[in-house]
């Protein structure tokens, strides 16, 4: 069964779909529907956040949400562009940082980080943010670099 046509914008582009199942995970509507392949299947349970993506600028794991759960929104990927200021922030201290390794799991910390400053501001206490970002694994490092990219972005403001 399928929904109504879907409307949202992703990365500032609307988007108008028709003939969603139900059943769509936003995670396949993403990778296999818009192209956008930034946005990575770890674990399909909600489990790694390698699948992270802001719904209205607010962390969401798009493995657990139904597309149709998320018409009328506003997305962001990892994809978005320099208009979307904090997302260029936190892709460029995850650069400075080295925090990049194999990448796979790179998108997903750097939309949870993303939402984690939209929501709280970089007055946010470090551990505030690297709380937020527990739900996110990565499998081929030691995390300090995520760590060090955390701190810079406190330190340089808004």
């Amino acid at each position: 069964m399928t929904s109504p046509p879907l409307r949202f914008q992703v990365n500032g582009h609307p988007q108008h779909l028709a003939n969603v199942p139900d059943s769509e995970r936003l995670l396949d509507t993403l990778r296999w529907r818009l192209g956008l392949k930034g946005t990575k299947e770890g674990c399909r349970t909600g489990d790694c956040g390698a699948c992270t993506v802001l719904v209205d600028d607010r962390t969401t794991l798009s493995c657990l949400t139904l597309t149709h759960e998320v018409d009328g929104a506003k997305l962001t990927t990892i994809e978005t562009g320099p208009e979307d200021l904090v997302v260029t922030r936190v892709r460029a201290a995850f650069d400075r940082a080295g925090a990049l390794q194999c990448g796979y799991c790179t998108p997903g910390f750097v939309m949870a980080l993303a939402g984690l400053l939209k929501e709280r501001g970089t007055a946010a206490a470090r551990e505030e943010l690297l709380d937020g970002l527990g739900g996110n694994l990565c499998r081929c490092t030691g995390y300090a670099a995520i760590v060090r990219a955390v701190d810079e972005l406190r330190t340089e403001g808004p």
